[in-house]
């Protein structure tokens, strides 16, 4: 038995074994490095047997069921130490009710599992909060750590008596003195990873939600009709001047007016937390009533729009999980996908239709479907229902297939049964699962049931099967016009080569009046190797074919070469954002898979960029164009031609752009992480000299850019890529100038990614050593920013010196790193700096041994094929310019 990495098999027997009715925990975080915890837990025996609990502690003082002390049986040690990894046994169990006692004391975690204790650099203010997914939460009380044993809570936190603590309930308050009883009732059905604990001296506005529960035939007759949701926004006093309430409570209403208007259930958790909190590893976690937010979410600098667009999916996204895998939870992890697949979608309809930001559906085009194109072509690409044999696997699956893929698939879905169906469907879904447990195959069949149609075939081929099918559109002109016209689709790659059955689009523009303008569009569903569309022919030849107009669909667009050549000529003359973007989205696939060289798609970033108004794009296609610098294009090209061009490409985007502009700002964000090293250039026109100047100027807080705002984020960001360029720029120096002026635990970790960043080769194996050796001792934040600094402008022949180090690491940080920062390094810290056969070879070597982690073979196997990828697009991109 495993509690530590619990598998599916066990959770099965465990929930056949019993049922959890409450739980009753009380902890006290008025120390600084452990706390005693006490777990009181009422179950009931359903068949005789033995299992176990979990917990992960530092040590197990007491346990008793009945009245009956077990410790001595029940709590497995090592060498006289707690052994965690095998739970407390309880054996021998008797059909019937029972009470479950355990004492413990429990380690604070620094790496944001568990219960996170922070202390603010600003006014050393202390602060708490859980984070318990994917099975966290046996690292404060004893639990039966799985999403289909939900149990009701009685919650106990003694803590300084002016703090605020917020649970997933209302708390009664019990002062004595300067320390006093936070309690909070649980009432209703939760899985443990939904449980939440936040404390600290919080700086909180409120706020109330009132509106009305659209009723439809699936909603429940018991459901209320008019509402009132408390509200309540938190975050650490030191940021509280930074917070935009206003903003946050206003999407916050947008949400609840849209999910109420549809999903034909009220909001079932009383009040509703926003908890921003330092040191989250994820964006956000969904708990019950007290959502929880990577604090960076307060903005203590200028953002670009795209900035707030994200965080209000990430808003909308949580919400929507308060019906989806709140209310009806998954009944084990393999069904994660129907939890993040829901919310994903679930954010960018909302968000699209509810909120200023209506073009969301062109932001999911450009990046939620590349995350999933990227995922779906590496070696580790698994179905979107996929195994999920034990946590370990569990947390290898919160990746592109699980969110991006999934999300694509329910927006095919939703095209495919109509949208009312679809809706209909998810209301029956909720109203018959609420608070309980379900799986894919219950939402199937409430989507059959509103839609009318048997929807096992189109399951079996979207979730069961992996990779991605290619669109594309073959035609003849005659005379100007169309005389035949059919969509192609390949077998879907990699994997079995499936043909699936897809609603997709052809949409037809032509350049008018200067601007390329859609003529035609045609809905058509494609389910064989060729399709043909009639209606299209005799209708007049169009200069640009899309095969997924309004991207409905989830494939690889394919460009006929006519519309290829037209796209690349006149982008910036696409009218509809969403149609531009599928462009653009088609031109990096393109390049991605080596069809088109990344020097061309470079110069189409730089011709074209400038023109982009949706700002999500024109990011995205900038850091694309960055990434195809660094991975994809001929290293010579590079260092001749490409680095000035894409330099001077970014001045120029900064220097036309509209003065305080969101474009400015993204094109001056991307120049810095594309500095390259002056140190040899006499040329004061160079680009290169002009961007560091540019940059020094911003570090000393008077940037020669009209409108440019030198704030702590510019300022930091160009500290950190002048650090790493210029030998002449005094790092400390300049550190701590500005650390004296924004000596915030963000400042922090800039200070520290820009010591990493130093281009020496001391340097760099200096940081390797700490991050690999030492990495335990660091928060989650400052490990991170320290491999960011570590990689992030490192010169290749720097980093050689680490490449056989970082294998002699890996299994020992696998090993002895909460899973979190285990994954994290493991991946950033791969030798991708080396772009060679060599390295190919090296990683196959570490993945030929035996027994290996199954989450290290797929973190290697991963990055590899990163490698495998680039070199064989260098080579194309090197082997194009020679002939």
């Amino acid at each position: 038995m495993s509690s530590i990495n619990l598998t599916h098999s066990e959770a099965i027997q465990r929930s056949q074994l019993l049922r959890v009715h409450n739980y009753s925990f009380a902890i006290d975080i008025t120390g600084e490095s452990t706390f005693p915890s006490k777990t009181t837990v009422h179950f009931e025996v359903l068949e005789a047997g033995s299992t176990f609990i979990d917990l992960l502690a530092q040590d197990v003082h007491h346990v008793s069921i009945d009245g009956v002390d077990i410790t001595e049986t029940a709590v497995p040690r090592k060498d006289g130490v707690y052994d965690h990894t095998a739970g407390i046994q309880l054996n021998d169990l008797t059909v019937g009710e029972h009470e479950l006692v355990v004492k413990a004391t429990c380690e604070y975690s620094h790496t944001g599992q568990g219960l996170h204790r922070f202390v603010d650099p600003v006014d050393s203010e202390v602060y708490f909060y859980t984070q318990f997914e994917t099975a966290d939460a046996k690292r404060v009380f004893a639990c039966f750590d799985q999403p289909d044993l939900k149990a009701t809570y009685d919650i106990v936190v003694q803590a300084p008596s002016h703090w605020k603590v917020v649970t997933n309930a209302p708390q009664l308050v019990k002062a004595d003195g300067e320390k006093a009883v936070f309690s909070s009732r649980i009432d209703y059905p939760l899985s443990t990873y939904l449980v939440a604990i936040c404390a600290g001296d919080f700086a909180v506005v409120s706020d109330l939600w009132s509106g009305k529960l659209t009723h439809h035939p699936e909603t429940p007759a018991d459901q209320p009709t008019e509402l009132e949701i408390p509200l309540g926004i938190y975050c650490r006093k030191s940021l509280a001047e930074h917070l935009d309430a206003d903003t946050i409570f206003r999407e916050t209403k947008q949400g609840f007016d849209f999910y109420h208007e549809h999903f034909g259930m009220a909001y079932p958790f009383g009040k509703y937390d926003q908890l921003f909190v330092p040191d989250f590893n994820a964006g956000a976690m969904e708990n019950a009533g007290a959502v929880t937010f990577r604090d960076e979410y307060v903005f203590t600098s200028k953002n670009t729009r795209y900035a707030y667009e994200r965080r209000c999916d990430t808003i909308l996204h949580e919400m929507a999980h308060m019906w989806f895998g709140d209310l009806v939870t998954m009944k084990w992890w393999d069904d994660l996908w129907l939890n993040e697949s829901f919310a994903t979608w679930g954010a960018a309809i909302s968000q699209a239709e509810a909120t200023e930001y209506e073009t969301a559906w062109v932001t999911f085009a450009n990046v939620e479907k590349s995350w999933a194109y990227q995922q779906d072509q590496l070696p580790s690409t698994h179905p979107i229902s996929t195994d999920a044999s034990d946590i370990e696997t569990v947390e290898q699956n919160f990746d592109g297939i699980t969110y991006a893929k999934g999300a694509s698939v329910l927006k095919q879905l939703q095209a495919y049964v109509g949208r009312d169906a679809f809706f209909a469907g998810v209301r029956k879904h909720f109203a018959e699962h609420a608070y309980g447990n379900a799986t894919f195959d219950d939402l199937l069949s409430a989507l059959e049931e509103s839609s009318g149609r048997d929807l096992s075939h189109w399951a079996n081929q979207w979730l069961k099967t992996t990779g991605i099918n290619e669109l594309a559109c073959e035609f003849e002109v005659v005379d100007g016009v169309y005389s035949s016209f059919a969509i192609t689709q390949s077998g879907a790659t990699p994997g079995a080569g499936e043909l699936r059955t897809h609603r997709t689009c052809v949409g037809l523009y032509s350049l008018i009046d200067g601007v390329v303008t859609r003529t035609h569009s045609i809905e058509v569903d494609v389910d064989s190797a060729r399709t043909e569309i009639p209606e299209l022919i005799g209708v007049a030849a169009a200069d640009l074919v899309l095969p997924n107009d309004f991207d409905l669909t989830y494939c690889q667009m394919k460009l006929d070469t006519g519309s290829l050549a037209f796209a690349v000529k006149h982008i910036d003359k696409i009218a509809d954002p969403m149609a531009r973007t599928l462009c653009w989205s088609a031109a990096w696939e393109m390049t991605r898979n080596g069809e088109m060289r990344a020097r061309d798609f470079i110069a189409l970033v730089a011709r074209g960029a400038r023109f982009e108004t949706e700002i999500a794009v024109l990011q995205r296609i900038l850091s694309q164009a960055t990434q195809a610098r660094k991975m994809f294009a001929d290293p010579t090209w590079v260092e001749e031609t490409g680095a000035q061009l894409l330099l001077n490409a970014l001045l120029d985007g900064a220097r036309t752009a509209e003065p305080s502009s969101d474009i400015q700002l993204a094109f001056v964000q991307e120049l810095g992480r594309n500095l390259v090293d002056s140190g040899e250039s006499t040329d004061a026109q160079a680009p290169e000299v002009t961007a560091i100047q540019l940059f020094k100027d911003i570090v000393a807080g008077a940037p020669s850019l009209e409108g440019l705002d030198a704030d702590n984020d510019l300022r930091w960001n160009a500290l950190i890529s002048l650090a790493a360029v210029d030998k002449s720029f005094e790092v400390e120096k300049e550190i701590g100038i500005l650390s004296e002026h924004d000596p915030s635990s963000q400042g922090k970790a800039f200070a520290e990614r820009a010591r990493a960043a130093v281009n020496t080769a001391t340097n760099k194996a200096r940081v390797f050593t700490e991050l690999t050796e030492h990495g335990k001792e660091l928060s989650n934040t400052i490990f991170r920013a320290k491999m960011a600094g570590l990689t992030g402008f490192a010169r290749p022949e720097l980093l050689e010196q680490l490449n056989e180090r970082y294998f002699e690491m890996v299994l020992p940080m696998w090993k002895s790193f909460t899973s979190e920062i285990a994954q994290d390094a493991i991946a950033g810290l791969f030798p991708r700096w080396n772009i060679s056969d060599s390295t190919v070879d090296r990683a196959q070597r570490f993945l030929d041994q035996e027994d290996l982690p199954g989450g290290v073979r797929r973190l290697i196997s991963e990055a590899q094929a990163d490698v495998i990828r680039a070199v064989r697009n260098r080579r194309i991109d090197a082997g194009a310019c020679s002939e």
